[in-house]
């Protein structure tokens, strides 16, 4: 019995069943008030009718006139088999009608009435309404009620047979409901069992466009998400016992090589500084590494507010004009008035110095590097945008830019770890856009898609934007 309780889909069959039958209940009663209820109200309307005429047309008249108006009443053929008519004279003595034996006393007179009486040899139960009669005497008009009997029998039978099949009919109804419902809840639940059990690309057949249908692609999109996440998780450790072992190796063979032998004070203070930056560098991976899994795990979202994208722009190009002198390169930045998105300042601002850090880095000397915000109107989009015009990247390593750790053959002896344009895109796709990487001819195109900021949450910016996010451009800077 609990388990019949707990289920939700025993429930909802019970409940719409039960409401089938109260509707079925109250349909039948409305249809046997409105018939046989109809029929009472009609034949009282003739009793009352009939009776008022005879009384008030042969009340003062002679009796005998009284008479022939009911003897026509009792042969002309009209309501014949049910009509009751009887007439008593002021003695009491039966005048004309058609009952052998009347109830004599205890009658409500001018009233309505049920009474048993012998109509014409036959007891039969009658409805009544005896009226006195101002010349003296009393007026009997009725109807027989077998007719009327026979015709609720009927209506009540009629009734018990339909509520009979209509009861069937909900049981069934409700059967295949419950069935129905367990079907497709089965199906979500066996899905959910599978992936609970690792299969993670397991998704669940949509059928129909109802509200289950809907749900299951909700649940479908949300297991896209997990494998997409899960599947990020396992790249970056197989990425990080690929990648990271050979640095640690070489840590412990130095520190290995310290150890033996005849190790000088100053050999081992050599070998414990290269020891402490090559921690250092392990430390910057892993702090870029928990910043893309922050990103990608949208807990930054309720930190997002109406940015100025060209002022973000102007103070990360500030923090790189040294850098960029430094390496011969000319950084200079584009902007026509303010450009508002959404965002996280601190992540929009790290991603425009990683494309800037990467375009200083690999352009090369007397490259110029062109940063811009613009407002894409066709597209209904923003971009930001970071261009150099030197050597660029082939076509087919474009796609692969964003994985974590990838990097060009040509790029692996510059310092640097694979993971600056991973974190570009997945703060991308955090503010709802995406990193988009093209051939310049010459060099590379990194744009970064947002979408536009509606301009009723534009709200004024404030006379100064502080950069925020200095450590992270001072942590890019000390790799050029």
């Amino acid at each position: 019995m609990a388990r019949f309780h707990n289920s939700i889909a025993n429930r909802l069959a019970l409940g719409n069943g039960a409401l089938i039958g109260a509707l079925i209940v109250v349909a039948s009663a409305v249809f046997y008030f409105g018939t046989v209820g109809v029929l009472d109200r009609s034949i009282d309307g003739k009793i009352v009718s009939i009776s008022n005429r005879l009384v008030g047309t042969y009340g003062m008249r002679p009796v005998a006139d009284l008479s022939r108006e009911i003897n026509q009443e009792l042969t002309d053929g009209i309501d014949s088999d049910t009509e009751i008519f009887l007439v008593i004279s002021a003695a009491g003595q039966r005048v004309i009608g058609n009952l052998s034996q009347w109830p004599e006393s205890g009658m409500p007179l001018g009233e309505l009435f049920n009474r048993e009486v012998v109509r014409l040899g036959r007891a039969s139960s009658a409805r009544l309404l005896v009226q006195r009669l101002p010349a003296g005497g009393l007026l009997y008009v009725g109807r027989d009620l077998g007719e009327q009997r026979s015709i609720r029998n009927l209506v009540l039978r009629a009734l018990e047979a339909g509520a009979a099949i209509s009861l069937i009919l909900v049981i069934a109804g409700a059967v295949v409901f419950r069935r129905l419902i367990e079907a497709r809840i089965g199906a979500i639940r066996r899905a959910a069992a599978e992936i609970e059990a690792g299969n993670l690309s397991r998704r669940i057949v949509i059928s129909g466009d109802d509200e289950f249908a809907r749900l299951s692609v909700d649940i479908n999109r949300m297991l896209e998400r997990i494998e997409h996440l899960m599947d990020g998780v396992r790249h970056v450790s197989n990425a990080i016992a690929h990648d990271l072992r050979t640095p640690l190796s070489r840590l412990r063979s130095k520190l290995d090589a310290a150890l033996r032998g005849e190790a000088t004070l100053e050999a081992l203070s050599q070998a414990l500084h290269t020891t402490i930056e090559g921690i250092d560098d392990l430390i910057l991976v892993f702090n870029k590494l928990l910043q893309i899994a922050e990103a990608e795990s949208g807990m930054r979202t309720k930190s997002f507010e109406a940015l100025d994208l060209n002022r973000i722009l102007h103070d990360i190009v500030d923090l790189y004009d040294a850098a960029a002198e430094e390496m011969r390169v000319q950084l200079r930045v584009s902007s026509e008035g303010a450009v508002w998105a959404s965002g996280d300042h601190d992540l929009l601002a790290s991603a425009v110095a990683s494309l800037i850090d990467n375009a200083i880095k690999y352009a090369g000397p007397g490259a110029t590097v062109e940063v811009s915000a613009q407002a894409q109107a066709q597209a209904q989009a923003l971009s930001i945008v970071v261009q150099d015009n030197g050597p660029g990247v082939p076509a087919v390593e474009l796609p692969r830019l964003t994985e974590r750790f990838y990097r060009l053959d040509q790029a692996r002896s510059l310092p640097g770890n694979g993971l600056g344009l991973a974190i570009v895109s997945a703060i991308a796709a955090l503010h709802g856009g995406q990193l988009l990487l093209a051939d310049a001819k010459p060099g590379l195109r990194a744009s970064i898609l947002l979408p536009p900021l509606p301009s009723r949450q534009i709200e004024p910016a404030p006379s100064a934007a502080p950069v925020r996010n200095r450590a992270v451009a001072t942590a890019n800077l000390s790799n050029l």
